[in-house]
């Protein structure tokens, strides 16, 4: 299930690249564009077309290294008695709701379809990440109030 999982999260990754790629590229030709000269002091369009491009390129590059991270990323198998670490797939009671999280390297934030649940990417720079390592199935956290239902 985890390798069907990781193949879902790099075709996502690579498709937002290849959107974001020439979507960066089309910022920086209309920034740097001589039509789209200043026609007043008050005319800020190529400037904010070449911020919005540096930001656009920014983001092209940690999708391009996230892409390599999951390329070479092997997830773990855990049994249900297992503590919770890095690569684990992770069910919860979260606010009287059913969440799904997996504890991975890059791309925190992004969410998944997966055999019909919405998995959440959790990175070590999520404080969520760091309260989940070392739980195992059964424990509680209070705040945010929570309860490990699952581990894959």
């Amino acid at each position: 299930m985890k390798a069907a999982l990781l193949d879902a999260i790099r075709s996502e990754l690579k498709s937002r690249f290849d959107r974001l790629s020439k979507s960066a590229l089309e910022t920086r030709a209309a920034a740097t564009d001589p039509d789209s000269k200043a026609e007043s002091k008050y005319d800020t369009r190529s400037l904010e077309a070449s911020y919005l491009a540096a930001g656009q390129t920014k983001q092209v590059r940690e999708l391009a290294e996230a892409i390599l991270q999951f390329e070479q990323l092997e997830l773990p198998d855990f049994d249900m008695s297992d503590e919770i670490a890095f690569g684990a797939l992770v069910e919860v009671e979260l606010n009287g709701e059913t969440q799904c999280f997996l504890l991975v390297p890059a791309a925190g934030g992004m969410t998944v379809s997966h055999e019909g649940r919405e998995i959440t990417l959790l990175t070590p720079e999520s404080p969520l990440h760091g309260k989940l390592l070392g739980l195992r199935v059964g424990d509680t956290l209070e705040n945010p109030s929570l309860m490990v239902t699952e581990l894959g």
